[in-house]
């Protein structure tokens, strides 16, 4: 005969407790739930492995910006390897030409620049007396005083600050070589990523593909394809503007008798294209440095170029040439800089343009646009037709009322 079934006492309202009120009841020796234990261990399992997700991100965070530079770079190359590699050239050897074309591009400038540097240092140490003395002479004749370049010089070479800043300098030569060798690792790191990405390409994107379902694939190859348009685009707008830059500095400098002329402009044009935010005042301060050797006043005349220029640049050549490649507007343009700078620093500023170009581009095949009604405050028309008489107005109004 099977035991009769226990029934549960009833709580205040009538209602039968509940098994685990229940069981809370008939143990007063306050134990543990069996649930707490496990729910504790579960917890700190989480805590350990955000801590340990949160350390490894942080100690890769310098690979990490590298691969992401090295991704953009190779969408850069990637047209110009897929056209040789349409003519029949195998994509590992199309793309070394590429980079093979791209170092001896950059050897070269540094070399050129290196040497030109050089001599200008050498000129500027054997005629620093010269300029000393011409503004030791224009201090006197200006304030009356007496001041002597002798005595200027004896007092800088003897000069406490001067004493201590080459004891630091000789000092940090160790830590300067580690910060060279750190910087080569780095170029070595993006350009060995940046090559592989580039030599398999289809490869990358196959594997890519292949854990994707078809409408996803659908999506991610287009969206690749947009990033190396987008990418290509804005590289070429940069080339482009950077060579008319040159020019425009080359033409100055020679007609103001500069040395290194040439080498001048490809280092305006570069630096001020390629080096977001600061670049135009890193590449504008070394032409001001080599014609205040050859006249004080060529310098002042260099700095109102560079800057009349850069008002044209951004007013009138920029919008005209990156809305043809890039498709994006300057104040776009301009914050997507501004936040890239915020986020990744000077890695986000250099890849901000061509990212945001993307993701517009991209999100731009999913939002429906409508046509919009034509109203003046919309169309940017005044309500008043131009070239209208007053009489020719109010015969229209006549007729519209008819």
């Amino acid at each position: 005969m099977a035991p009769a079934e226990e029934t549960l006492p009833p709580d205040a309202d009538g209602v039968p407790a509940a098994p685990e009120a229940a069981a809370r009841e008939a143990r007063p020796d306050g134990r543990m739930p069996r649930w707490l234990p496990r729910a504790m261990v579960l917890a700190l399992a989480l805590v350990a492995c955000f801590r340990l997700a949160t350390w490894a991100f942080d100690q890769l965070t310098g690979l990490l910006l590298n691969i992401l530079i090295a991704f953009f770079l190779a969408l850069a190359v990637e047209p110009a390897v897929d056209r040789m590699a349409a003519r029949g050239v195998r994509r590992g050897l199309a793309t070394g030409l590429v980079f093979l074309g791209i170092l001896i591009g950059v050897a070269g400038f540094f070399t050129l620049l290196g040497s030109m540097l050089a001599d200008q240092i050498v000129t500027m140490v054997e005629e620093f007396p010269k300029y000393l003395d011409q503004v030791v002479s224009w201090i006197n004749e200006t304030f009356h005083t007496e001041l002597s370049r002798v005595e200027i010089q004896d007092s800088l070479l003897h000069s406490e600050w001067l004493q201590s800043y080459v004891k630091n300098s000789a000092n940090n030569v160790l830590d300067v070589s580690a910060q060279v060798l750190g910087g080569l690792f780095k170029v070595l790191t993006v350009t060995l990523f940046a090559f592989y990405f580039a030599a398999d390409g289809p490869r990358l994107r196959r594997a890519l593909c292949s854990v994707l379902p078809p409408s996803r694939q659908t999506e991610v190859l287009r969206a690749w394809e947009i990033a190396v348009a987008k990418t290509g685009g804005y590289i070429y707008s940069r080339g482009l503007m950077a060579l008319i830059s040159g020019i425009a500095h080359y033409v100055l400098l020679e007609w103001l008798g500069v040395p290194y002329a040439p080498a001048l402009a490809v280092w305006v044009g570069l630096i001020s294209q390629f080096i977001p935010t600061i670049g135009t005042y890193l590449a504008g301060a070394l032409p001001m440095l080599i014609a205040f050797t050859v006249n004080p006043w060529y310098a002042l005349w260099v700095l109102v170029f560079v800057v009349v220029y850069q008002q044209f640049e951004n007013y009138l050549l920029q919008p005209r040439i990156t809305a043809r490649t890039v498709d994006i507007h300057p104040a776009v343009s301009f914050g997507s800089v501004i936040a890239g700078t915020a986020l990744l620093g000077a890695v986000g500023a250099l890849i901000a343009i061509p990212a945001t170009a993307t993701l517009q581009a991209f999100l731009g095949a999913y939002i429906k646009r409508y046509d919009v009604t034509d109203d003046p405050r919309v169309q940017g028309r005044t309500r008043r037709r131009r070239g209208m008489s007053a009489l020719a107005r109010a015969r229209d109004a006549l007729k519209r009322r008819g």
